[in-house]
Protein backbone atom coordinates (compact mmCIF):
# COMPACT_ATOMS: atom_id res chain seq x y z
CA UNK A 1 0.00 0.00 0.00
CA UNK A 2 1.17 3.55 -0.67
CA UNK A 3 0.08 7.16 0.52
CA UNK A 4 -3.39 7.94 0.70
CA UNK A 5 -4.84 11.66 -0.22
CA UNK A 6 -7.70 12.67 2.41
CA UNK A 7 -9.37 15.73 0.99
CA UNK A 8 -11.07 17.66 3.62
CA UNK A 9 -14.68 19.05 2.47
CA UNK A 10 -14.23 22.75 0.75
CA UNK A 11 -16.09 24.45 3.86
CA UNK A 12 -13.71 22.48 6.61
CA UNK A 13 -10.81 23.86 4.40
CA UNK A 14 -12.18 27.51 4.08
CA UNK A 15 -12.31 27.32 8.34
CA UNK A 16 -9.20 26.59 8.67
CA UNK A 17 -7.40 29.02 5.86
CA UNK A 18 -9.66 31.40 7.55
CA UNK A 19 -8.19 31.00 10.81
CA UNK A 20 -4.76 30.16 9.38
CA UNK A 21 -3.98 32.73 6.40
CA UNK A 22 -0.46 31.29 6.04
CA UNK A 23 -2.25 27.94 4.20
CA UNK A 24 -3.31 30.38 1.27
CA UNK A 25 -0.01 30.29 0.29
CA UNK A 26 0.12 26.48 -0.64
CA UNK A 27 0.53 25.26 -4.14
CA UNK A 28 -1.87 22.94 -5.52
CA UNK A 29 -0.41 19.80 -6.73
CA UNK A 30 3.08 20.87 -5.52
CA UNK A 31 2.54 21.52 -1.31
CA UNK A 32 1.14 20.02 1.33
CA UNK A 33 0.12 20.05 5.07
CA UNK A 34 1.50 17.67 7.11
CA UNK A 35 0.31 17.49 10.80
CA UNK A 36 2.19 15.39 13.41
CA UNK A 37 0.23 14.59 16.41
CA UNK A 38 1.39 13.12 19.14
CA UNK A 39 0.58 13.05 23.43
CA UNK A 40 -2.51 11.27 25.06
CA UNK A 41 -5.68 9.12 24.68
CA UNK A 42 -7.46 13.00 23.96
CA UNK A 43 -7.44 15.36 21.77
CA UNK A 44 -6.92 17.81 24.50
CA UNK A 45 -3.95 16.34 25.78
CA UNK A 46 -2.25 15.97 21.93
CA UNK A 47 0.36 18.31 20.81
CA UNK A 48 0.21 19.09 17.27
CA UNK A 49 3.07 20.25 14.58
CA UNK A 50 2.27 21.48 11.63
CA UNK A 51 4.44 22.41 8.45
CA UNK A 52 3.85 23.58 4.60
CA UNK A 53 6.07 20.95 2.53
CA UNK A 54 6.46 19.84 -0.98
CA UNK A 55 4.52 16.93 -1.57
CA UNK A 56 8.20 14.92 -2.09
CA UNK A 57 8.53 15.37 1.84
CA UNK A 58 5.05 13.29 2.66
CA UNK A 59 6.25 10.64 0.41
CA UNK A 60 9.48 10.68 1.98
CA UNK A 61 7.33 10.04 5.45
CA UNK A 62 5.47 7.44 3.69
CA UNK A 63 9.03 5.56 2.61
CA UNK A 64 10.33 5.39 6.26
CA UNK A 65 7.15 3.63 7.24
CA UNK A 66 7.15 0.92 4.82
CA UNK A 67 10.67 0.56 4.71
CA UNK A 68 10.72 0.20 8.76
CA UNK A 69 7.12 -0.95 9.74
CA UNK A 70 7.46 -4.63 11.54
CA UNK A 71 4.11 -6.48 12.63
CA UNK A 72 0.98 -4.76 13.46
CA UNK A 73 2.11 -2.01 15.75
CA UNK A 74 5.19 -1.15 13.73
CA UNK A 75 7.48 -1.72 16.44
CA UNK A 76 9.97 0.61 18.07
CA UNK A 77 12.47 1.10 14.59
CA UNK A 78 9.59 2.65 13.16
CA UNK A 79 8.67 5.30 15.36
CA UNK A 80 12.84 5.91 16.29
CA UNK A 81 12.50 6.29 12.13
CA UNK A 82 9.06 8.60 12.23
CA UNK A 83 10.94 10.82 14.79
CA UNK A 84 14.12 10.76 12.64
CA UNK A 85 12.25 12.13 10.04
CA UNK A 86 9.95 14.90 11.98
CA UNK A 87 13.43 15.64 13.73
CA UNK A 88 15.17 16.64 10.45
CA UNK A 89 12.41 18.46 9.17
CA UNK A 90 12.03 20.70 12.46
CA UNK A 91 16.00 21.72 11.97
CA UNK A 92 15.35 22.30 7.92
CA UNK A 93 12.43 24.69 8.59
CA UNK A 94 11.40 28.08 9.89
CA UNK A 95 8.51 29.07 12.10
CA UNK A 96 5.99 31.10 11.05
CA UNK A 97 2.70 32.56 12.55
CA UNK A 98 -0.57 31.60 11.17
CA UNK A 99 -0.14 34.82 8.77
CA UNK A 100 3.04 33.25 7.26
CA UNK A 101 5.11 36.14 9.20
CA UNK A 102 8.78 34.93 10.93
CA UNK A 103 8.60 33.82 14.28
CA UNK A 104 11.03 35.71 17.17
Amino acid sequence: MGATESLLGLEAWDDLVRDNPVLASLEPDVEALLVRRTGGATASSDVAEHWIVPIDACYRLVAVLRRHWKGLGGGSEVRRAIDGFFDDLRTRSRSVDRQGDPRR
